[in-house]
């Protein structure tokens, strides 16, 4: 499974090309595993650095709460403070300027293991599913003309093997990297705002496997 959200303001740049993916060992996860963390990474990679006080009134929670998981977050990266903005008293906060990688025959070991990657892994899928569905039922109502049109939707079924499907995502994944570093390797121009790429590639539940 893989998170590919940034934020928005982070330079992949500042940790090297051979750093925009960060593969998620158990200790890493199971920090991550609380629904409210997720939440958190997912609000500063789409609206960019913020508060506690901020990210409280943002996902209805006290900034005493956002602060807390915050704190808990930075101990193992995943968010840093903004250096030379806010005081002591308001701090700002960023997403660390890579995607996130989880291997579920690697965390899945344990039943430990098993229960927080399946925790994160919904987070993160809900965030995904909530933002695709305000843009069907707000996206006409609340965007330009240029933007519904440069948008697009698109779903494929295909009866491939497993190795098929790894060589697939394996194929997409290189050229979305290729594709997606040239925007963030640039200043961000006037006009532009946060966009949300989402690929998914996976068997589907219940149908039947071609026969030998």
């Amino acid at each position: 499974m893989d998170d590919d959200t940034r934020d928005r303001d982070g330079d992949a740049r500042s940790v090297g090309t051979s750093a925009i993916e960060r593969h998620i060992d158990l200790a890493a996860l199971k920090v991550l595993a609380h629904p409210l963390r997720v939440r958190i990474l997912d609000e500063l990679s789409k609206f960019g650095p913020l508060t506690a006080s901020g990210l409280g009134e943002r996902l209805g929670e006290s900034s005493g709460a956002t602060s807390y998981h915050l704190r808990q977050l930075a101990k193992h990266d995943f968010v840093f403070e903004v250096e030379g903005k806010g005081s002591a008293r308001e701090r700002w906060w960023r997403r660390a300027p890579v995607g996130l990688s989880m291997d579920p025959t690697e965390l899945g070991d344990t039943p430990a293991g098993r229960q927080a990657y399946d925790l994160v892994s919904r987070e993160f899928r809900r965030n995904q599913e909530s933002a695709l569905n305000d843009y069907l039922a707000r996206g006409a109502d609340v965007l330009a003309e240029p933007w519904l049109k440069a948008s697009m939707i698109s779903t494929d079924h295909m009866r491939i093997t497993a190795e098929e499907l790894e060589q697939l995502s394996l194929a997409v994944r290189r050229v979305l990297e290729e594709t997606i570093v040239r925007y963030r390797e640039r200043e961000v121009p006037p006009g532009a705002r946060t966009v949300q790429v989402q690929f998914n590639a996976f068997p589907v539940i219940g149908a039947a496997e071609q026969p030998s």
